[in-house]
């Protein structure tokens, strides 16, 4: 099932047994269908400085489930010290359990948590509303679905200045948040951060590094993994070298999602990189919304509309309202009082307002 061929290098020795994994979504939709991963509620928004009011992160989130997206990331169960941004995380999951959003599709919502105290206090939460991860009982039509985030570096730098650990020793603390996150059927989705670039150890990040990390990820039983530009560093040569080092690896393209940054302008380009390749999940956040604290000069994510113009004029199908999501970008940027970094969020806009 896991269409991965082990290779040996430096994360040999810290893989275990092979996990029974379920088959992506993905392979049960048609090629030119996109999912989309929209990160604004919890990427998007975690390194604002300005503290944003409960109030306003649950509009954020309820007007995004009402466009179509069907994953969202809607927060992080990490200590308040590290995020403040995300302190309300615990009121953000107990309102979308009791009461989600209307949406015309199921939505899964994405929580990052950074070891088993977090993942214990998601399933506390699901325990006191009496909401399993699959979105109720037998005989309720689930609207929503809970999943969580794990996260590592590609190189021991990030990993040492993100998480205070080695690379090793990140993926020895996600395999019992992984093994405890299965045993309560909740699905995993694995993050690399930096694969295409890092602010300390430069732009040439080992592939082997990247594939080896993947690997684990998904054999510890991860359903996919998200391999990010987190600088923003990524060029079209250089993702389809790391793109073909995966496929080399035995990994399946519906095993990965690509996280893009747009610090130089290449998101986009590298999307096409990863769409002619066969990728088929990309990660995005509204109105551009996002950077990285330990990465100066890094912009937010690629902007959700701006993905969607590409893929639709590429004749990709997303199943999301374009001129819903612009409206959105638009007014969480006011909100945060900072400029809208979609291009094609203004476009759309300036249109509508003829």
């Amino acid at each position: 099932m896991m269409h991965i061929r082990p290779r040996p290098g430096f994360f040999s020795a810290l893989r275990g047994p092979l996990s029974t994994r379920r088959f992506a979504t993905e392979a049960r939709l048609t090629s030119d269908h996109v999912r989309i991963v929209e990160v604004g509620p919890r990427d998007g928004l975690q390194n604002e400085k300005k503290s944003i009011p409960l109030e306003t992160k649950l509009e954020l989130i309820k007007k995004l489930a009402g466009t179509g997206v069907t994953t969202i990331e809607a927060g992080s169960f990490v200590p308040a010290k590290w995020v403040p941004q995300m302190a309300s995380t615990n009121e953000i999951c107990e309102h979308l359990l009791r009461t989600p959003p209307p949406s015309a599709t199921a939505i899964a919502y994405n929580y990052l948590v950074p070891n088993v105290k977090g993942l214990e206090g998601l399933v506390r939460i699901m325990d006191d509303t009496g909401v399993s991860a699959a979105g109720g009982s037998a005989a309720d039509k689930a609207s929503t679905t809970t999943e969580i985030s794990v996260f590592t570096a590609a190189t021991e730098a990030f990993s040492k200045a993100n998480t205070n650990c080695t690379i090793a020793e990140s993926l020895e603390r996600i395999r019992p948040i992984v093994t405890q996150a299965l045993s309560h059927n909740i699905r995993v989705r694995g993050y690399v951060s930096v694969a295409l670039g890092c602010p300390y150890e430069g732009p040439n990040v080992p592939t082997s590094t990247v594939t080896d990390i993947t690997a684990s990820l998904l054999e510890m039983g991860a359903d996919e993994v998200s391999i990010g530009d987190t600088t923003g560093m990524g060029t079209a040569p250089r993702t389809m070298e790391l793109l073909n080092a995966l496929r080399a690896a035995g990994i399946a393209n519906n095993d990965l999602a690509l996280h893009f940054h747009d610090t130089y302008g290449q998101a986009l380009v590298n999307t096409i990189v990863g769409l002619e390749h066969g990728i088929r999940i990309f990660d995005s956040s509204v109105g551009g919304l996002g950077g990285c604290p330990y990465s100066k000069g890094a912009t937010g994510n690629v902007a959700t509309e701006d993905l969607i113009h590409t893929l639709h004029s590429l004749g990709m199908h997303t199943g999301v309202n374009l001129e819903a999501m612009s409206k959105i970008g638009d007014w969480i940027s006011g909100e945060l009082g900072r400029a809208n970094a979609s291009r094609a969020g203004k476009a759309i806009l300036a249109k509508l307002q003829d």
